[in-house]
């Protein structure tokens, strides 16, 4: 990182890339695994559908070498546990009458 001097284009210096998604394969399995067993605590028909689905994605992308598609695949597994903590507390704040479902309907007027 560089200082800028009065009178320097800021274009002129370059951004790096965004960097990829920062949890391992395994922190995020891990992630998924404890998010499943909050969701549906025990043995029930929801939580082992949950984890089959779970261990299939990450089986079916084990021997993966390819950086790209390691990083979609992983960008994936992040917005699945985004998407999924954004469910839960719209769910806890009233629903369509909480203050997310009152967003929601505010962006899609």
């Amino acid at each position: 990182n560089r200082i800028i001097l009065p009178g320097e284009r800021q274009s002129a210096m370059v951004q790096p890339p965004p960097a990829p998604v920062q949890r391992t394969a395994v922190q995020l399995y891990r992630d998924l695994l404890r998010l499943i067993a909050h969701v549906s605590p025990g043995h029930t028909p929801k939580s082992r559908a949950l984890r089959t689905t779970v261990r299939a994605q990450f089986e079916r992308n084990r021997n993966e070498t390819d950086v790209a598609k390691i990083d979609v695949a992983k960008g994936a597994a992040v917005r699945a546990l985004s998407n999924y903590m954004l469910y839960e507390s719209g769910t806890r704040d009233g629903g369509k009458q909480g203050q997310l479902g009152r967003a929601m309907d505010r962006f899609n007027e």
